[in-house]
């Protein structure tokens, strides 16, 4: 999946369903989520945020963009973050990430 939103903007959201390696939705009721993201080829966190659990059992998530996320154009790292209730943490998608592309904008 590559999300591309424009440099500086705030919207669209990152909306996300999570699923399991069969392909059906997780379950995050009770759990918190955090979206995680850097440039590609970086080691370099550059977003470490609380994301928003719209609707548990289907483990759709989103993810609210604030500007200094969206600041510097280029090619980028994703993936959201689960604690679930038991404080065990799994990490979506498991097997890759989710490919953000960051445009320039006109003016």
């Amino acid at each position: 999946m590559t999300f591309y939103i424009k440099q500086n903007d705030t919207s669209p959201a990152l909306l996300a369903t999570l699923q399991d390696a069969d392909g059906n939705a997780v379950n995050v009721t009770g759990g918190s989520i955090r979206f995680h993201m850097r440039q590609i080829g970086s080691t370099a966190v550059v977003v470490d945020e609380a994301a928003v659990i719209v609707t548990p059992l289907e483990g759709t998530v989103r993810y609210d963009w604030q500007a200094a996320d969206t600041a510097e154009i280029g090619s980028y790292q994703a993936e959201f973050e689960v604690t679930y209730a038991d404080a065990s943490i799994e990490t979506f998608p498991n097997d890759g990430y989710i490919r953000v592309q960051i445009i320039d904008d006109v003016a």
